[in-house]
């Protein structure tokens, strides 16, 4: 209405709703406190520490360091199948868990949008790619690094699937929003099998 009242032309009209837009979300950042960039920060401070942990635990495990006796602690320092964690699990349980465990973080995220934009399509495919080729590269690395990757991919599925249980929202006093569910495990069975199944 605006814009025919002031006789704007197409160009114009989108160059002033997108300025609008813009203050609006600017607004909304304001007051509810919830910048993007927070929610990226761990980003930025947990794939350089994952980075770091992994080539510590490489140099460990190739005995790349000046205390020999940490080489022979890991030689003789796993359980189960994977007695010595400077080899790599040659059975493949750790990285075929690796890989599911991934898999399933990135189809819990999926799952929670029925329509998604072609951007989030794209990233969601080449997650889905990463999380497969994680596989072999975790059976060619030692198993204290593919231990540590599975590890950490269990820990991350957990805090995913925790954070959407209600009781456990409502314990942390984590402000409930428009999109949270009673029943979120059951919502996340039923969109698995409306989506793989039908």
């Amino acid at each position: 209405m605006k814009a025919k009242d002031k006789g704007w032309n197409e160009k114009t009209c989108r160059y002033q709703y997108m300025r609008n837009l813009k203050r609006i979300v600017s607004e909304l950042y304001i007051r509810d406190n919830c910048h993007p960039f927070k929610a990226s920060v761990i980003v930025w401070v947990q794939i350089p520490m994952w980075v770091c942990v992994s080539l510590a635990l490489r140099n460990l495990s190739l005995g790349n360091t000046h205390t020999p006796e940490v080489f022979q602690q890991l030689t003789a320092g796993g359980a189960l199948w994977f007695s010595d964690l400077t080899m790599p699990d040659s059975l493949w349980i750790l990285p075929i868990t690796l890989g599911v465990t991934n898999l399933l973080i990135t189809e819990i995220f999926a799952l929670r949008r029925s329509e998604m934009t072609r951007v989030q399509r794209i990233v969601t495919n080449v997650i889905r790619g990463v999380s497969l080729v994680m596989i072999p590269l975790a059976a060619t690395v030692p198993s204290s690094m593919a231990l540590y990757w599975c590890g950490s991919s269990v820990v991350g599925l957990g805090h995913n699937l925790l954070l959407r249980s209600p009781g456990f929202r409502r314990l942390l006093r984590i402000p409930a929003t428009r999109a949270d569910s009673d029943t979120p495990y059951r919502d996340l069975v039923n969109a698995a099998k409306t989506k793989y199944l039908k």
